[in-house]
């Protein structure tokens, strides 16, 4: 088996845009949850980026910590100074003897949490730490942090008036291998696409013949496999999960099962409709989408760009990339903003609506450089159908240009909104 490294061995740690709103949930709470997939960089964030020097750090990957933490999980849990205690999912019991300390002394700051998520765990989290936690993800680099930049996108300056960037920008290029390039920190810093390949192939054999069997068992992980690389030849469409059953070879409960089962590990995110009826029917089955477009690209067995166009998924994977940033975004905002989709039965459909502050605005994109007046056609429809709701569309394109299209109508470069252009 190929041993995955933390990101720690292979270079020092890239500033993440998850950093702050950690420290400052750390003065609010007395407990601050930190989930995500297996490898996005929790255990550097909370070891290596956080200005803590006097917390009292204990990993349950400690096989004597763990056995502490099963037959002594108040003495491990008692300490004078703050703890932070990584990979908390290996004993979940552990949460009890959190919530007795923190109902003796809610000070903020006590307890630092960090796992990779599961429905099971989250469950038992949100029950036994009620009151008393915050939560918040961690998801693959951004754009801007593979660039170093150790943010998100600019995705609330995009929402609340694109006119401030109109000029010219960087165009956003594909380069070297583009969408196929991995968020996952250590797969992100390999130096070349074959190591991150090989990289990923080790992340997946890891990841199902350990993590994923303690979640929920896998009958066959050759079925499941094939599961995955359905899913992910389908990241940016509609979930039909009879569908991917028939495709994958499964029965429609397994395939629902195992669905279920990437979602909670993060390596799978559900995209709601918008479905605010007016005088249009929507539909409201969920898109789905994988979290990392590397990941999805060798799931699916695509390895270079001209397989990606000739599988005709080069669009999907752009709009996987955008929904992979805007998640992160969310995460960095108080309240969160809601991310959704817009489809009707008819077949106008808009990629993304944001909708914050009583306020939606309906974002398409394409991966062309030229807009054109067909590009927008939908995105008329759509602010046509919600009037003052929505005070500007945006139509996101790999070019250079940020301008007015139409009234209430802006074409934005991805380089702008991915936060790799300042303006």
């Amino acid at each position: 088996m190929i041993i995955i490294h933390d990101v720690n061995t292979l270079s020092r740690p890239v500033p993440r845009y998850l950093t702050q709103e950690v420290v400052q949930a750390l003065t609010a709470f007395p407990v601050v949850v930190l989930t995500g997939a297996r490898q996005t960089g929790k255990s550097t964030l909370i070891r290596e980026l956080l200005p803590e020097p006097d917390r009292d750090y204990r990993t349950l990957d400690d096989m004597e910590v763990l056995e502490r933490a099963q037959r002594e999980p108040d003495a491990l849990v008692s300490s004078r100074q703050p703890i932070t205690i990584d990979e908390i999912q290996r004993s979940p019991d552990l949460l009890l003897a959190i919530k007795r300390a923190v109902d003796r002394d809610r000070k903020p700051g006590r307890f630092l949490l960090s796992g990779s998520a599961n429905l099971a765990l989250f469950g038992k989290v949100s029950e036994t730490l009620a009151g008393r936690a915050v939560y918040l993800t961690l998801y693959p680099f951004t754009a801007a942090e593979r660039a170093g930049l150790g943010t998100v996108g600019q995705w609330d300056k995009v929402f609340d008036d694109p006119s401030q960037f109109e000029g010219t920008h960087p165009a956003f290029a594909r380069g070297g291998e583009g969408f196929l390039q991995s968020g996952f920190p250590p797969a992100a810093l390999m130096k070349t696409h074959a190591l991150q390949r090989t990289w990923l192939d080790g992340y997946v054999r890891t990841y199902l013949e350990r993590d994923l069997q303690t979640l929920s068992s896998i009958e066959n992980l050759v079925d499941f496999r094939r599961l995955m690389r359905v899913a992910a030849l389908r990241s940016g469409s509609l979930i039909n999960q009879s569908q991917i059953g028939r495709d994958a070879g499964l029965a429609q409960p397994t395939a629902h099962r195992y669905l279920n089962l990437l979602e909670a590990s993060y390596l799978l995110h559900r995209l709601p409709a918008y479905a605010v009826n007016r005088t249009k029917r929507v539909i409201k089955a969920p898109r789905l989408f994988f979290c990392d477009t590397g990941l999805a690209a060798y799931l699916a067995g695509i390895e270079t760009l001209a397989d990606l166009d000739k599988a005709g998924l080069t669009g999907a994977f752009l709009e996987t990339l955008i929904f992979s940033d805007l998640l992160a975004w969310r995460e960095t905002l108080t309240p969160r903003p809601e991310i959704l989709y817009w489809r009707t039965v008819s077949g106008a459909e808009v990629d993304f609506v944001i909708e914050r502050a009583g306020k939606v605005v309906p974002m398409e994109v394409k991966a062309s450089g030229r807009p054109r007046a067909t590009d927008i056609q939908h995105l008329r429809l759509f602010l046509a159908e919600y009037g003052k709701a929505a005070p500007h569309a945006i139509l996101l394109h790999t070019g250079q240009r940020c301008e007015q299209l139409a009234e209430r109508m802006w074409a934005v470069p991805l380089s702008v909104a991915l936060g790799l252009s300042k303006g």
